[in-house]
């Protein structure tokens, strides 16, 4: 699987190049499947989550190596859904949670030390 920088939110440039997939494909998935849902920044630019790259990963796994249709890979997507809404069951990793948690605490460190 591809390796997904510790960040919360990528442009559309920079999820293409995680994903290997072109900006215009991108765009086109997120019309055909909505657990793919950039917001747009001030900047009307597209900002997706680690959460849509993981869903763009899977999807570009479903079509391109299990060979599914659209259709196929919605039907599919659906039927791994949990019952908390659209939340999709991905692999954990304990690593990246940690590293995750700890890089939090440390930007609330920061912001607690220039509030004073």
């Amino acid at each position: 699987m591809a390796r997904i920088p510790e960040k919360l939110y990528f442009k559309i440039g920079e999820a293409a190049k995680i994903t290997r997939v072109k900006p215009h494909v991108l765009r086109y998935w997120e019309a055909e499947f909505k657990i793919i849902s950039p917001k747009k920044s001030l900047t009307k630019q597209r900002v997706y989550t680690r959460r849509d790259v993981e869903a763009i990963l899977e999807i570009k796994r479903l079509l391109y190596k299990e060979k599914y249709t659209l259709e196929g890979a919605k039907k599919k997507l659906r039927e791994v859904k949990t019952g908390a809404g659209d939340q999709m069951k991905f692999p954990f990793n304990e690593e990246l949670y940690q590293n995750t948690l700890k890089s939090i605490k440390k930007d609330l460190q920061s912001i607690k030390e220039a509030l004073g």
